[in-house]
């Protein structure tokens, strides 16, 4: 193995992070998850080439990426989408996770004997509980970046689920995990289910409170400088994660509810702080699961009790607990139809969330905690592949697809249009031959698409009348005649947009 010294950090971390990007890039191509791509750089580089083990550093960063991601997918959730969904999404985000976790729980107790694995139901039910939630980043990543059209409102549902139900199964291992005695100490029934309830509702509470926060201090705070606003709203993701976990609510909860928050509101600099959020989700999305693969023991996964353990307990999943509970679930909802139903439950795919959350017991050092990190692994591995490669195939065959449709001017505004805004401000002698914007001579080719006059902003017309100190918004493809007329007109303070 290499031992990573201080000076060769960056230099590995650099040619991790290509072949990584490399290899999103080739899962695209072949329709395969690019995360689960991402996790196999991350195992190929661990298995005899880097030497690490750390789980409490692979907990802190998948911590911190969980932060962002949920962060991130609350943000991109619209509540106009959602709110058809809402009850539909939170109950699967809630009883479909305890379902799930029942289920696959009892179902490993009563395996795991026949393949001569010895394991107390709290430790098969912690081993449920890891994996019994749907994994945000995984799904995010498949339909966003598919580009996947679904109908009955079914992608916003989907993204609702995954993204508000990994606080249920971080509770649930964390409860476990002091219900086991392996993380401070044992609880009872009683007092688990007090602090269910306490860890749900602060987390909701100060998730909301924090968001409204946010927003106002984004939108108050007038910052010079842009590109501080991402990183201001990144502290406060930092800030309301932590201060809720300080206080016994659940964090990741609290950071979700706040991105949705920010997400629905007016917020100065949006643009950037979105294009921002997304480059440093798939930044983070990238880091954890190469940490995640590099913190896997091969030689331990491969053992034939876990191997068949995993591969039994996810067919298991996949097949039989998942569809349960969703059916069960959504039994009250009569207006999704039988299709949506089972395309829901299919679509339960599992990524870097339950691995981080099986890195739970090997911090508390519970006994059986390397073997439910490997079956955790080996399942997830499985519902990647047969998965994640099948969401928009399954989609097709239940009839429920659709192609969205791409914006033929989104290359262009970004790299490819050859015309530029500039900003300039009305002066007297553009007002010189009249006072309306059809009297002021600009090149061919050239628009005032905006209009500013103290604070309030409108498209003209050609009648549209200007004041002196009016801010115009031009668009131009003939810079230099352009640059002519401001001349002429004594324009000196130009702003231009690149």
């Amino acid at each position: 193995m290499i031992d990573v010294n201080p000076e060769h950090f960056l230099l590995i971390g650099a040619i991790l992070l290509f072949v990584a990007v490399m290899a999103g890039k080739v899962a695209y191509r072949f329709n395969a998850p690019a995360l689960l791509l991402f996790l196999t750089v991350g195992l190929f580089f661990g298995y005899d080439i880097l030497s690490f083990n750390s789980p409490e550093l692979t907990q802190f960063i998948g911590m911190v990426s969980l932060c962002i991601i949920l962060f991130s997918g609350g943000m991109d959730t619209k509540f106009s989408e959602i709110r058809p969904v809402l009850a539909e999404g939170v109950t699967l985000a809630t009883v479909g996770v305890l379902m799930t976790a029942l289920l696959l729980g009892g179902f490993i107790y009563l395996i795991a004997p026949f393949l001569g694995i010895e394991l107390t139901f709290p430790l098969a039910l912690l081993l449920a509980s890891t994996i019994s939630s749907t994994d945000s980043a995984s799904v995010f990543s498949i339909l966003r970046t598919r580009r996947q059209g679904l109908k009955e409102n079914l992608r916003p549902l989907l993204e609702l689920e995954s993204g508000s139900n990994d606080p249920m199964a971080y509770i649930l291992v964390i409860l476990l995990l002091k219900f086991i005695g392996g993380d401070g100490g044992e609880i009872s029934v009683g007092g688990a289910i007090l602090m269910f309830v306490l860890q749900m509702a602060v987390g909701v509470v100060v998730g909301f409170l924090f968001g409204k926060a946010s927003v106002w201090i984004i939108n108050k705070i007038n910052i010079n400088n842009a590109s501080l606003y991402s990183v201001l709203l990144l502290a406060c993701v930092f800030f309301t994660f932590s201060f809720t976990s300080l206080i016994n609510g659940n964090g990741y909860l609290a950071v979700y509810i706040a991105g949705l928050l920010v997400g629905n509101n007016k917020l100065v600099h949006k643009r950037t702080v979105n294009t921002f959020f997304d480059g440093i989700t798939w930044l983070f999305q990238i880091i954890m699961f190469l940490m995640l693969g590099l913190l896997v023991d091969l030689h331990s996964v491969i053992e034939p009790h876990v191997l068949l353990l995993g591969a039994v307990a996810g067919i298991f999943l996949m097949l039989v607990a998942r569809p349960i509970a969703t059916i069960l679930c959504l039994a009250p909802f009569r207006k999704l139809t039988r299709k949506a139903r089972g395309y829901i439950s299919w679509v339960g795919l599992r990524g870097a969330v339950p691995i981080i959350f099986a890195t739970y017991p090997l911090v508390a050092k519970i006994e059986g905690a390397e073997l439910i990190f490997n079956v955790v692994f080996i399942m997830t591995i499985i519902s990647l592949v047969v998965q994640g490669t099948t969401v928009s195939s399954m989609a097709n065959l239940f009839g429920l697809a659709f192609t969205e449709q791409e914006s033929k001017f989104d290359d262009a505004l970004q790299d490819k249009m050859k015309s530029a805004f500039t900003e300039i401000s009305v002066t007297e002698q553009m007002l010189t031959d009249g006072n309306t914007l059809n009297k002021v001579s600009l090149p061919d080719n050239t628009l005032v698409v905006m209009v500013c006059r103290d604070g309030d902003y409108f498209v003209p017309k050609g009648r549209a009348e200007l004041h002196l100190g009016d801010k115009l918004l031009i668009l131009s493809d003939r810079n230099e005649e352009l640059a002519a007329h401001y001349k002429e007109y004594g324009v000196e303070d130009i702003i231009e947009f690149k």
